[in-house]
């Protein structure tokens, strides 16, 4: 699993990142985002406990800083995997893995993207924003194997919805320590293999029907 995240330094000039790094840390440390204060991270980072208001209006406004950074990590590490890759059954796979590993390697950033916040909440419009990013790589790649016979017929976004559950489910139990394994090599191969039985429950039984 993946190590706690270093206490943050503060820089003169970056104290919005700092106070984002220090959340991160306490989260890191109790595997927890409801133990995260903004007097706390003030301390942290070493400013007056009025300082955070500069940049967050409360713990939430932090919290949300926090998930958007990690949906925005997230993004980049889905469409890195996703461009150099035509196959859309390989691309759905790839992200699939992609995924896991995302939340392995960014466990407080993953507890608070999905612990914190319930989806489309108004206050926090970029965040909403690049959540739904994340989230069209799959639909994206699923549209794509619609379109080509080799996924089964729907709503694309419904089967999404069930190839996200199937990998954050997993993901949930790995950072969680509730699989008895640790090793990255193991880790990955499970996610391989889930997301490559996640494809074959998107193929359909006959293309040539599904094209009809």
């Amino acid at each position: 699993m993946a190590k706690a995240q270093a206490k943050p330094a503060y820089h003169h000039g970056d104290l919005r990142q700092a106070l984002v790094d220090a959340a991160l840390a306490i989260v890191a440390e109790r595997q927890d985002a409801r133990g995260v204060s903004l007097r706390e991270v003030a301390r942290r980072v070493g400013v007056s406990q009025a300082a955070p208001y500069r940049h967050f209006a409360d713990k939430e406004a932090l919290l949300a800083a926090v998930a958007e950074e990690g949906f925005q990590r997230l993004l980049d590490d889905l469409q890195a995997n996703a461009a150099a890759i035509a196959d859309p059954l390989q691309r759905l796979r790839a992200s699939g893995v992609a995924y896991v590993a995302f939340a392995i390697a960014h466990p407080a950033h993953y507890r608070v993207m999905f612990g914190a916040f319930q989806a489309d909440n108004p206050a926090y419009p970029t965040l909403n924003a690049v959540g739904r990013e994340a989230f069209a790589v799959m639909v994206e790649a699923i549209v794509a194997g619609q379109s080509a016979g080799l996924v089964k017929a729907g709503d694309p976004r419904q089967l999404a919805w069930v190839t996200w559950s199937l990998v954050h489910g997993l993901a949930m139990l790995l950072i969680e320590q509730q699989l008895p394994i640790t090793e990255q090599a193991e880790i990955l191969s499970l996610a391989q293999l889930a997301t490559a039985t996640m494809v074959g429950g998107l193929q359909p039984s006959d293309p040539r029907l599904e094209q009809q």
